[in-house]
């Protein structure tokens, strides 16, 4: 019998535990070991105003394959479901303004498609990008902040493409590498493109309308994470620390809880053929410290952004704006020269249909930036109120909630600052030289769930061929 830990039960984890069990079969023992009372991770639905409602991941990327193909396998496209027509808007310059098409994470195909967003001197500079000659990206990364700026002016950056990265990092193109987060844009470079504006007008979907952007699941992408950790038919211990990874002359040994020896059998060692980390970086910094150095010191450079989800549930008649939600970039400030909390409002109603048709109006505001704690340090009735005047300010609604929750995510957020894929590069490098090891999560190759799903694929895999040798 083959005996397999999996570190960490959220979506990364518990993808790696179900395909495992695909893989190895009915024969092996496979253990996920949570620290936390719960799996899911950052997948996390809860019930607010009466409805299950996501409060971590609301949506992933559909134009993947991932995400989309695990819930056809495991018998869950009943419950997939993609966005309404409501688009999203954006507060910059000032003004809530329509979100504009034709853009690459805002980098944009055309200065007409982005010229609501910028002023005509905004417009100007994109519209001259083209003529700036050649773009240089050298063989590594580069940070996309001054590039951005370079070719395009800082309004652009400020107004539309800081708000549309922080929604996916929290954190802003001056603090992010170009090939780590808009790897596509990259490669229309280096495979011909003459300009910035010439590679985003190359990646724009020949039939916008033909593939939907996102999708989710009925009753919350928690039902995922339920079906996969059912079909794995793992042993889940939940609240089970992982303090130290120890190789052992016949595989592996994890200790749990403090230091002190062990009193309880929950607390005793466990032994495993293979273990698979899907782990948050300082978590995996620490297993892999004195196990696989080289690894542990690239993980303890990332660094994280924390963020909170405020969920409100407002009574049934509120009047919402027609739009799916609402962006805000970091120096927005409303006609009084106040400045918001939020970074963003999802208008759930609107988004998903079937919220529209449960009752409560649910509405997720979003706070944290990178290296800006701010109104994460009040407490929860500071973040409701702080988030509910926003949403007064922005769209008028001044409605008294029937149900909030606070959901915070310290440290949550991996940031693929300058640099990112080649410490990706060490770490893997690294482990994949240790038998039995594998690794797995939104530290190494996107934070969204259909990379995460990739990287359980892989980490998987790898480990399922060195035992069935």
């Amino acid at each position: 019998m083959k005996r397999v830990a999996v570190v960490g039960g959220g979506i990364s984890g518990l993808a790696t535990a179900y395909r495992l069990r695909r893989l190895l079969g009915e024969a092996a023992e496979i253990t996920v070991f949570e620290s936390t009372a719960a799996v899911g991770g950052k997948v996390r639905t809860a019930e607010v105003g009466g409805v299950r409602y996501d409060v971590g991941a609301e949506a992933f990327l559909a134009r993947r394959p991932e995400v989309t193909a695990l819930i056809a396998e495991v018998g869950l496209e009943d419950r997939l479901v993609h966005p309404t027509k409501a688009r999203a808007k954006i507060h910059a310059g000032g003004s809530v303004q329509g979100l504009p098409p034709g853009t690459v994470m805002g980098v944009p195909a055309s200065a007409e498609a982005v010229a609501g967003v910028l002023s005509e001197s905004g417009r100007r500079t994109v519209e001259k990008e083209p003529s700036l000659g050649p773009v240089e990206l050298g063989e590594g990364d580069l940070p996309l902040g001054p590039l951005l700026r370079s070719r395009f002016g800082d309004e652009l950056v400020d107004r539309l493409v800081d708000p549309l990265l922080g929604g996916v990092y929290a954190g802003g193109a001056d603090g992010l590498g170009l090939r780590a987060t808009m790897p596509g844009l990259a490669k229309a470079v280096v495979d011909g493109a003459a300009s910035l504006t010439e590679a985003a007008a190359s990646l724009q979907p020949k039939n916008p309308s033909a593939a939907p952007v996102f999708g989710t699941l009925t009753g919350g992408l928690s039902v995922l994470v339920q079906r996969l950790l059912e079909l794995s038919a793992a042993r889940l211990r939940t609240s089970a620390t992982v303090r130290a990874l120890t190789r052992t002359s016949s595989g592996w040994r994890l200790d749990f809880g403090a230091a002190a020896p062990a009193h309880a059998p929950e607390d005793s060692p466990a032994e495993a053929d293979a273990v698979v980390l899907a782990v948050p970086a300082p978590a995996a910094r620490k297993l892999l410290d004195g196990v696989v150095p080289v690894a542990s010191t690239a993980f303890g450079e990332v660094e994280l952004a924390s963020m909170a989800v405020v969920a409100l549930a407002l009574p049934s008649d509120t009047a919402m704006p027609e739009a799916s939600g609402i962006l805000i970039g970091a120096g927005e400030r409303d006609a009084d020269g106040v400045p918001y909390a939020a970074k963003a409002f999802t208008f759930s109603a609107n988004k998903w249909a079937h919220y529209g048709e449960q009752g409560a109006v649910l509405v997720r505001g979003s706070v944290g930036r990178f290296g800006e704690p701010g109104a994460l340090n009040g407490d929860d009735a500071s973040l409701v109120a702080a988030v509910r005047d926003d949403l007064a300010r922005l769209t008028g609604v001044t409605a008294e909630p029937i149900d909030t929750l606070v959901t915070r995510w310290g440290g949550g957020l991996p940031q693929y600052g300058t640099g990112h894929i080649e410490r990706v590069a060490r770490i893997e490098d690294a482990v994949s030289a240790v038998p039995g090891l594998a690794v797995a999560g939104a530290t190494l190759h996107g934070v969204g769930l259909p990379a995460c799903v990739a990287t359980a694929d892989a980490a998987a895999r790898r480990i399922a061929a060195q035992l069935t040798v």
